[in-house]
Order: structure tokens, then C-alpha cells, then sequence
């Protein structure tokens, strides 16, 4: 594996090591002090943007690696087709050759293609996880107030401790909804975990000293 294709592993890993940092069940207030001190220090934003760029670069190697695994599958099928119509006969090093070649291809496919998948979610599940603490936030708020405020009420108090009660409950089935979105997200880097451990898996059975194995 090549210098830069490392890197995407390891920020492939990083990224996993994030998203269980992020899922973690923590107690509100800390989870509440952790997200306002990455959403606010100056430091983690300048890192938020350096990662922005390398994301760019990885998009760059992805479409590559697209291209090589395009390029791969139409010689194998030309000379696939050569064979057929009664060319040379293709040598087994030859073939096994190729078929390394889209091997590796398709490793580096996956690789940056599961980096990029799960950054998206991890974006999507931070900014879930900041409105989730608002809404919290909020509903605590609206809580103490109505708690405050139950007795020795005039007919115009009653009404406004009902609205707020109508907005407690807004905002818990929006908490609902929201959580159920954090849920799904979830799921689906588990998914995306499980199908990259099944390529790895993949990959360290069919390598030996360098070259998949052939098939039988």
C-alpha cells in the first residue's frame, strides 16, 4: 500500500475511533462542555479545515481509483473476448497480473470511498448531536418555568403555562425525531464498518508475499 493510501487508512481509522467518541452515552453536562469547546475553540477550527482539504484530495484519489477499476475491467474483458474468438490463449502470471491489478484497484475504491461515506456521517451525526443538547437545553429551561410558575395563576397565566406545555411537548417529539435521525446514522456506520472489515478480511486472504492468490 502506498504512502498516501496509508494515510487514508489511518484517517479511515481515526474517523471509527471519532464516531465511538461521539456515541459514547456521557453524562449532558459533559457532553454539553465537550461540544462547546470543539464548536468554539479557534484550534479545532483551523483542524476542521486542513481536514476539509485533505477530504478534497481524498475525493481526488477515489474518482482515480474509479478510473483504474473502469480501465482493469475493460482489458480483462478485451482480452477475455481476444481469447474467445480464437487469439492467444492468456498466460496464467499474466492473468493473475491483472487480476492483482484489480484487486488493488478496487481495495483503493473502497478505501476512499468508505472514508469519504462515513466523514459525511460523521457530520451529520455531530450536528445532530449539537441540535439534540439545544433542545435539551431548551426543554429544561421550559420545564423550570412551568414548574416555577404552577401556583396562583390568573385565567391569562393558566393560558401561557398551556403553551409552554404545548411547546415542552413540541419539542420532545422534535427530540424524538432527532434521535431516531442519531439511530440511523448508527446503524449505518456499523454497516459501513462491518462491509470494510469483510474487504479486509478479503484482502489478507487472497495476499501472499504480495500477489492474491488464484482462484481456484
Amino acid at each position: 500500500m502506498t504512502l498516501y493510501y496509508t494515510l487514508v487508512f489511518l484517517l479511515l481509522v481515526a474517523e471509527i475511533a471519532l464516531f465511538m467518541l461521539l456515541i459514547l452515552p456521557l453524562p449532558f453536562n459533559v457532553r454539553r462542555k465537550l461540544f462547546t469547546f470543539i464548536s468554539e475553540n479557534p484550534i479545532v477550527a483551523k483542524f476542521q479545515y486542513w481536514l476539509k482539504i485533505t477530504f478534497v484530495f481524498i475525493l481526488v484519489l477515489f474518482i482515480d481509483s474509479v478510473n483504474r477499476v473502469y480501465r482493469v475491467q475493460q482489458e480483462l474483458a478485451a482480452t477475455s473476448e481476444a481469447h474467445g474468438n480464437g487469439g492467444h490463449a492468456i498466460h496464467g502470471h499474466e492473468r493473475l497480473e491483472v487480476q492483482a491489478r484489480k484487486f488493488y484497484s478496487q481495495r483503493n475504491m473502497y478505501l476512499c470511498g468508505f472514508t469519504l461515506f462515513l466523514s459525511l456521517i460523521l457530520n451529520r451525526t455531530y450536528i445532530l448531536i449539537l441540535e439534540v443538547l439545544r433542545l435539551e437545553e431548551k426543554l429544561k429551561q421550559y420545564e423550570g418555568n412551568s414548574a416555577s410558575k404552577r401556583q396562583g395563576k390568573s385565567s391569562s397565566e393558566k393560558q401561557s403555562a398551556e403553551n409552554k406545555d404545548e411547546e415542552i411537548a413540541r419539542l420532545k417529539r422534535e427530540l424524538a425525531l432527532r434521535e431516531q435521525d442519531l439511530a440511523t446514522l448508527k446503524k449505518q456506520a456499523a454497516g459501513l464498518h462491518r462491509e470494510y472489515d469483510s474487504l479486509a478480511e478479503k484482502y489478507s486472504k487472497t495476499q501472499d508475499d504480495g500477489t492474491p492468490k488464484k482462484e481456484k
